[in-house]
């Protein structure tokens, strides 16, 4: 067990988190060596499997990074953008693969994580599962197939917490659609339309969302022309998914280069 790769999960008592510390503890393939919270979080000090309801797992939640990275071989981070580009840096000094999931990150964000992958494995991505990645590549050769006659909508839905939007997979499918394309989504892109928006142009990748309940995540990427449709769709009805496919991206950064990688590096598509 003590030859398995030492995973940090942060963020430990969200919806993401608590799954990644059952993924990670009933997988036989990784050890859970820390979990992070933030200061002044009732879970401080307490054993992590305790504060999910279960057995004791023998790690405590703690608000210290530097100690838990220290000992980690990795580190799966669901949190906000603020603090993954600070766990990116200290991950790079602690040389742990750090995979990202967090959504949300601006320009001068991922500007940062660059910095940090010059010395340490980053994998990143809005979307961890192999069913959307998958999406994520026929969205873009279907794209490439088609001509701007077709017009593209990205359509998400997700649960009434979630606090970005377009969500970090919507956008993934977007940018794919663009990349197909041969145009930067920053130009085609429109979204939040409202009142009198007059008819939409060629060329355009729109997005809608849609929040509420506890949907997990369902995508849609249509493409319609006069006449026809062509729908994508990737529903997503357990968020294990998500904790399975991190797990699988902490395993495979521990035989990388430093660099920043994503899903489809993982997976080989």
């Amino acid at each position: 067990m003590q030859n398995l790769p030492g995973l940090v999960v942060t963020g430990a008592s969200g919806r993401m988190g608590q799954m990644l510390i059952r993924t990670i503890a009933g997988s036989g393939k990784a050890r859970l060596v820390g979990c992070l919270e933030r200061p002044g979080h009732a879970w401080i000090g307490r054993d992590a499997g305790d504060c999910l309801g279960g057995s004791p797992l023998g790690v405590l939640v703690t608000d210290d990074p530097l100690e838990v990275f220290a000992q980690a071989q990795g580190v799966i981070d669901f949190t906000a953008p603020a603090a993954s580009v600070e766990f990116a840096a200290l991950a790079a000094q602690a040389r742990a693969v750090h995979v990202i999931g967090t959504t949300g990150l601006t320009a001068a964000d991922i500007a940062a994580l660059e910095a940090a992958a010059r010395h340490a494995v980053i994998v990143r991505a809005g979307n961890m599962s192999l069913g959307v990645n998958l999406l994520v590549r026929l969205t873009q050769k279907v794209a490439q197939a088609l001509d701007a006659d077709w017009d593209v909508e990205v359509v998400e839905a997700h649960h009434r917490m979630k606090v970005d939007a377009p969500s970090g997979t919507a956008l993934m499918l977007g940018q794919a659609a663009a990349e197909g394309r041969g145009v930067t989504l920053d130009a085609a892109m429109v979204s939040g339309r409202d009142g009198m928006t007059g008819a939409r142009e060629r060329g355009t990748i729109g997005f809608s969302a849609i929040r509420g309940g506890d949907v997990v995540g369902e995508h849609d990427v249509i493409f319609a022309a006069d006449g026809e449709r062509i729908v994508l769709r990737h529903l997503a009805t357990d968020r294990a998914i998500f904790a399975r496919g991190a797990l699988r991206a902490a395993l495979w950064g521990q035989d990388q280069k430093p660099g920043h990688y994503d899903m489809m590096d993982v997976l080989g598509i």
